[in-house]
């Protein structure tokens, strides 16, 4: 084992050119699929991210049919009860309750349609730190009658902290819903769509502006690995009874699934021609390698080598060259990656216009996922036992008289 390895790193060096530039393909398309992926990558897991700590959650309890027309007459009755059956489940990490509706947000001449999140604030902090969002102002406490505005909604109606803000909407069961609130504090928000819109107030005000006392429009619910939502989500719906719908965050963000997916295709694509940049690459090299060495092989047969031998000591080459060349790409990749982990690209133009339709923050993340570089070694491996099939059908069928006089 040890001589053929020698052997076969020996034979690399004969044509050092022709290795070389062999590698060198490699390299540049090795480089160029990992950083792709890990572009592609990192802004799904940003998308995914941001839809559920500052949205869905992993996934939402719901009354039956709250998610066709999304009414306060959807509600149901948050008890401590149904809290504990959810959260007995070992998975289950955060329950956020919500009653999410809409309401006009006024201030003197100026006013605006606004979403009103009526949570509990200590619960909301923990799932996606809205503490540390805010730019001026405090933090919202349970038994405030309070409210927290969004910065660009907070500018549109021309409001501060410690001024006052009139709500008007429909409450539970066509209930008017109409009060005046102090702000107490202006939060920012990376995403425009979400800052141009949102008022987030303590549950029990929330209630008691709607009317809905003791109601819920969702539960919003984190669990610790995502990997397990299926398994928490069937053994979350089996505990609770029919009246209830346990929704996950792609049955809640369709459109955002669909653009994940179809954009997924795409660099699959894109790395399926990388792959046969490589293939070519790789074969081109393995095939000259054999038809210029017909003669060194058909004397070392003669010998006495066999010739299972004389292929493996190819394969070796073969493999040998992917591997170099990859170790060389993720030494070369990995620190630009790691740099863009901790340092997003900012988006703009239309680029950040389509992050935003989706409720993402307009910035280019990169992902250190390990299936990236674990797929690219995969990926070149298969593709060098695949080009070493020339060379074991030409070795074990060549003629060795004929060969030694070519």
């Amino acid at each position: 084992m040890k001589e053929l390895l020698k052997i076969a790193w020996r034979n690399l060096w004969r044509s050092k050119r022709r290795t070389i530039l062999t590698m060198t393909s490699i390299i540049l398309a090795a480089c160029m699929a990992m950083f792709t992926r890990s572009m592609q990558k990192g802004s799904y897991e940003n998308m995914i991210s941001n839809a559920v700590k500052l949205s869905t959650g992993y996934f939402q309890i719901q009354a039956n049919g709250y998610w066709k027309n999304k009414s306060v007459d959807k509600t149901f009755i948050s008890t401590s009860k149904l809290l504990s059956k959810i959260k007995k489940n070992k998975e289950v990490e955060i329950v956020a309750p919500r009653l999410e509706s809409f309401a006009l947000a006024s201030s003197g001449k100026h006013t605006k349609g606004a979403i009103i999140i009526a949570t509990e604030p200590k619960i909301e902090n923990e799932l996606n730190k809205l503490s540390d969002k805010l730019i001026s102002g405090n933090y919202l406490s349970a038994e405030d009658n309070q409210v927290l505005v969004v910065e660009k909604l907070a500018k549109y109606l021309q409001v501060n902290v410690g001024d006052t803000l009139v709500l008007l909407g429909q409450g539970y069961h066509g209930v008017t819903a109409a009060a005046k609130y102090r702000i107490k504090g202006i939060i920012k928000f990376p995403i425009p769509q979400l800052n141009n819109q949102l008022i987030y107030m303590p549950l029990k005000a929330g209630q008691d502006f709607y009317s809905a006392y003791n109601r819920v429009t969702t539960y919003s619910v984190m669990i610790s690995n995502p990997d397990d939502l299926n398994s928490t989500v069937n053994a979350v719906k089996s505990e609770l009874s029919d009246k209830y719908a346990v929704l996950d965050w792609k049955e809640l963000n369709k459109e955002m699934v669909q653009v994940i997916e179809t954009d997924d295709v795409g660099g699959q694509i894109m790395l399926s021609i990388l792959y046969m940049v490589i293939g070519f690459g790789m074969f081109g090299t393995i095939m000259m390698m054999t038809m210029e060495r017909q003669k060194e092989f058909a004397i070392m047969v003669a010998i006495g080598m066999q010739k299972f031998k004389l292929f493996l000591v190819v394969l070796y080459e073969t493999i040998m060259i992917g591997v170099v060349a990859l170790i060389i790409s993720l030494i070369i990749t990995y620190p630009i990656l790691l740099y863009y982990f901790y340092n997003p690209v900012p988006l703009t133009g239309e680029m950040a216009q389509a992050m935003e339709m989706f409720g993402a923050e307009p910035i280019m993340p990169f992902s250190l996922d390990a299936d990236i570089f674990i797929n690219q070694t995969l990926a070149v491996i298969i593709i060098a036992f695949i080009a070493s099939l020339y060379p074991l059908t030409k070795i074990l069928r060549f003629e060795v008289l004929k060969a030694m006089r070519s």
